[in-house]
């Protein structure tokens, strides 16, 4: 049986809320993070690929580590198909895109892009596991994407280049929708494996590949201390132990009420970018951001068992 078809007690609604809201910052410092760590097109630091591989291969060895102390069982060979494709969103299309995407915007922008996760996982899940959603759902979600490229036209014509949309924001549009996939397969076997344990083996599998291309990609020159912290970051919290908090508060505070939280991830990546990257605090940005979130607070009370 499910945890999450349990009816949680006040208490652990409470908990779980709080390990949701502590799991959705975690996941919003991933935005300034990933741009400490690989640096900008003027003054690069870590290359996309590296960063991409290393941060698997340190959660990888990491999970290694959570199954062996737990004893936790083999997936099924059926259950390695969504392993797989969770593989491909969350560990490499996801990040890599959204390592290329941080060397050309701030974080802030970004945050603004990928403010569109939860309701492009909603349509995800829609098209892939061909659940229904109301008229309204689909509004919103055009809605929300006119939002995002309204204001990557704004942005390149602040920046001079015409009312053009930011070619990092392809890359960020590819990232999400990357995410979205390895969400919905990592969700269909998370009553089977258990909340934790899907992240572990997602990242175990990958190990293989992420190790030894992470060993063979290692900077040759000096890297800013900064830098590294930016990959130890992403690496062990963003790959790996932000999902133990999500994943739990999920299971505890129950999926429909605590993945609202999802919705302060924006705004989050946007104040954390202050103090990491100096960035400041752009009231367009905000209101973009904000103007997204509330599409998406829409969109999501009108996806299916709403």
């Amino acid at each position: 049986m499910s945890t999450f078809a349990l009816q949680p007690s006040r208490q652990d609604q409470t908990l779980g809320l709080w390990l949701g809201v502590l799991g959705v910052a975690i996941f919003a410092v991933t935005l300034p993070a990933t741009r400490l760590a690989t640096g900008t097109h003027d003054q690069p630091q870590l290359s996309p690929w590296f960063v991409t591989l290393g941060r698997a291969a340190l959660a990888g060895l990491l999970s290694a580590v959570f199954l062996l102390v737990t004893r936790s069982p083999r997936p099924e060979r059926r259950q390695l198909k969504h392993l797989g494709w969770a593989v491909l969103g969350n560990v490499l299309g996801y990040p890599l895109l959204l390592a290329y995407a941080l060397r050309s915007v701030t974080a802030s922008h970004a945050a603004v892009v990928t403010a569109l996760l939860p309701l492009v996982t909603a349509a995800v899940a829609a098209l892939v596991l061909h659940q229904r959603a109301r008229l309204g759902f689909w509004i919103c979600a055009v809605l929300g994407s006119a939002l995002v490229v309204a204001f990557s036209l704004l942005r390149g014509w602040q920046q001079g280049h015409g009312f053009s949309p930011e070619a990092a924001d392809a890359l960020l549009v590819g990232a999400v929708v990357a995410a979205s996939v390895g969400y919905i397969h990592g969700a269909r076997i998370t009553p089977e494996l258990g909340a934790e344990r899907v992240i572990c083996w997602v990242c175990l599998l990958a190990l293989p590949a992420t190790l030894p291309a992470a060993l063979w990609l290692w900077p040759a020159q000096p890297v800013a201390a900064s830098a590294w912290g930016g990959f130890v970051y992403v690496g062990v919290f963003s790959m790996w132990a932000g999902f133990f908090a999500w994943y739990r508060g999920l299971a505890l505070g129950g999926a429909l009420r605590v993945s609202q939280t999802q919705l302060l991830q924006p705004f989050f990546s946007i104040l954390a970018a202050m103090p990491l990257l100096g960035e400041p605090l752009d009231m367009v940005t905000l209101g973009f951001a904000a103007a997204v979130v509330a599409t998406v607070a829409a969109g999501r009370r009108m996806t299916a068992g709403s």
